[in-house]
């Protein structure tokens, strides 16, 4: 049999690297499937052994969730990630995941059916103008191939698109010609003859600029400095740099890994679920620098014109976008802050260092005391990663959902150096903790994995994809896969949101979902149930959980009354949560005391949370 154009495409992206494509099949994309299937089975034939392993196809239970995967596989790897689907609604399905990809800056290609070319343009079944479609999320690169020889430049410039730009790019195949034998394009006009192969350049600013950086930064003497994605891999510059500056470090919630938690220095999240050191970090400094963040919230930075600014960013558009910065420097973060270093002078007064350390002291005591608060008949939230953090190994993934647990994820987990830890970050997305821990698990299958789920993502579409790892945990070399799921039944962040933004009380006709025993779900496909309703019972079901031999859900009857607050609490907040008291809130029993406390007390004289 001659090699077809969905023969070619995979040998294509093996070519490129490419060993994992997740996705769900279709009528619409059959002839690619054939050629992985046809690329898996002469692997398996190969009487001299393959010397490199076959393109390995992930079956998810829906297509968006395949787009997600592939973008937790770009964030946890650094490589290029890989979807697939079908024409029509498989295509159109992708779109969620994709655009977190694309919001975090992830390299990510999908590949998508499409109608025969004939047929295109007749108002066929499942014909969608998928170029029109993926437009703006892959703006970057896409393409619908017509003809044979048009495929290999389709897919070399999709790849190195996406991975030189850090982009989402889209390949669109009409079916009929996935079967067409694949042709090289002809030596003549009108042809293109691409090739394989892209390594990242080395990127840093011109030394003049550096200079000018460092002159900024010797000059502060409270300096501070936010770390998000980007500084990654850039965790011994970033401490030898705040090291010789004094500084103190807030981290972006997708820059949670750069620093470990053990460091007195190392304040924690910034914004809406950030720690009161990192806010107070921000108001008191006067020199700020930015290393590979967009984080999005600039009343958590400084007022403008309290600090000069030094930025360092891969993107120029990322540059001066949150805060006027005085220096932007263009570069890789490891490159940029290695070569500014020998440019900066040892800071020896150590006042603010100092006054960083006591701050962070002392919010970690508080986050004890909240953590060891009981709940109202069900578990105080914050408790159960609280509990996670003291057994937690250093190679552990976490991964969390948006909502409220993203919260307690993000103030309550302590990160140990060489652990990894991400979400959907730009898009904050419900649903993506699930498939991005099982991206992290076929990525890194030695490393235990743990998800931290709210009952509103499991039931949006996080449910469906513990049958994805029901259906392939065997093959995993480490089986600890763990999702712990907050069954609160209230859609609690926005709940929150309601009270202390809008001044409303609860809407229980948009905030109440029904509670659904998750860990007996887990039980009926083979996995491992545990359920947890009392605080003290916390720390013994995750022993029990990181101990098992099968993939967990943890099921915990979590307490909806324990407020996610904000880092600093503002007079329009409190004016707004005394209103919310004033027209009468269906949970106000439970609610008022302790939370009356903590968000009217913040804004009154004398009165704080300690």
């Amino acid at each position: 049999m001659s090699q077809t154009v969905g023969d070619f495409i995979i040998e294509r992206l093996h070519a490129w690297g490419v060993r994992r494509i997740y996705g769900y099949p279709g009528d619409g994309i059959n002839g690619v499937f054939g050629a992985l299937n046809r690329a898996q089975a002469d692997a398996r034939k190969s009487k001299s052994g393959n010397p490199t392993e076959p393109i390995e196809f992930i079956q998810v239970r829906h297509e968006e969730m395949a787009a997600f995967m592939a973008s937790a596989h770009a964030k946890f790897t650094g490589e290029l990630g890989v979807c697939i689907a079908t024409s029509g609604p498989g295509a159109s399905h992708l779109i969620t995941g994709l655009y977190d990809a694309r919001m975090d800056h992830m390299p990510v290609l999908a590949i998508a059916g499409q109608q025969a070319r004939a047929a295109l343009g007749g108002h066929y079944q499942q014909e969608l103008d998928l170029v029109s479609m993926f437009k703006d999320v892959a703006g970057a690169f896409v393409e619908q191939a017509s003809v044979p020889a048009q495929v290999r430049h389709l897919v070399d410039r999709a790849v190195r698109t996406a991975l030189a730009e850090r982009k989402v790019t889209a390949i669109i195949l009409p079916n009929d010609l996935q079967d067409e034998p694949y042709e090289a394009p002809g030596h003549k006009h009108g042809t293109l003859h691409s090739g394989v192969g892209y390594r990242a350049p080395r990127l840093m600013p011109y030394p003049d600029d550096l200079k000018q950086a460092a002159d900024v930064l010797n000059a502060g003497k409270k300096v501070a400095i936010l770390v998000g994605a980007g500084a990654l891999h850039a965790t011994d510059e970033v401490i030898a740099v705040a090291e010789k500056l004094g500084a103190g470090v807030a981290k972006a919630l997708l820059g949670k890994a750069v620093l470990p938690d053990d460091l007195p220095w190392v304040t924690g999240s910034i914004g809406l679920l950030g720690t009161k050191p990192s806010y107070e970090l921000m108001m008191e400094c006067d020199t700020l620098l930015m290393i590979g963040s967009g984080f999005p919230y600039s009343e958590f930075l400084p007022k403008e014109g309290a600090a000069r600014g030094v930025q360092i960013d891969l993107k120029a558009d990322m540059l001066s976008l949150r805060y006027p910065m005085e220096v932007n420097l263009v570069g890789d973060s490891v490159e940029t802050l290695r070569a500014l270093l020998p440019l900066l002078e040892q800071k020896t007064d150590r006042a603010w260092r100092k006054k960083i350390e006591g701050w962070t002291e002392d919010w970690w005591k508080t986050l004890d005391r909240r953590a060891h608060e009981a709940g109202k008949d069900a578990v105080n939230p914050q408790r159960t990663v609280w509990e996670l953090s003291k057994r937690i190994a250093a190679n552990a993934i976490v991964t969390s959902d948006s909502g409220s647990c993203a919260n307690w994820y993000a103030r309550d987990l302590k990160v140990q150096r060489g652990m990894m830890c991400s979400l959907s970050g730009g898009l904050a997305s419900m649903g993506a903790a699930v498939p991005y821990a099982i991206a992290a698990k076929f990525a890194f299958s030695e490393r235990p994995v743990i998800a931290l789920v709210g009952d509103g993502a499991m039931q949006m579409n996080n449910m469906a994809e513990l049958i994805t790892v029901s259906k392939y945990w065997k093959d995993w070399a480490d089986p600890r896969w763990i999702c712990m799921v907050l069954n609160n039944s209230d859609l609690n962040q926005v709940t929150w949101e309601q009270r202390a933004v809008e001044g409303d009380p609860k809407f229980e006709a948009s905030q109440d979902i029904p509670s659904v025993p998750y860990h007996k779900f887990a039980e009926l496909i083979g996995l491992k149930g545990i359920y947890v309703d009392n605080d003290e019972q916390m720390g013994a079901a995750w022993d029990e959980a990181l101990a098992s031999d099968r993939p967990v859900v943890l099921e915990v009857k979590a307490d909806p009354n324990i407020a996610p607050l904000p880092p600093h609490i503002t007079l329009a907040q409190a004016k707004a949560f005394a209103s919310t008291l004033m027209k009468g809130d269906p949970n106000q029993g439970n609610v008022i005391v302790e939370t009356a406390r903590q968000v009217l007390g913040a804004v009154l004289p004398g009165h704080h949370d300690k």
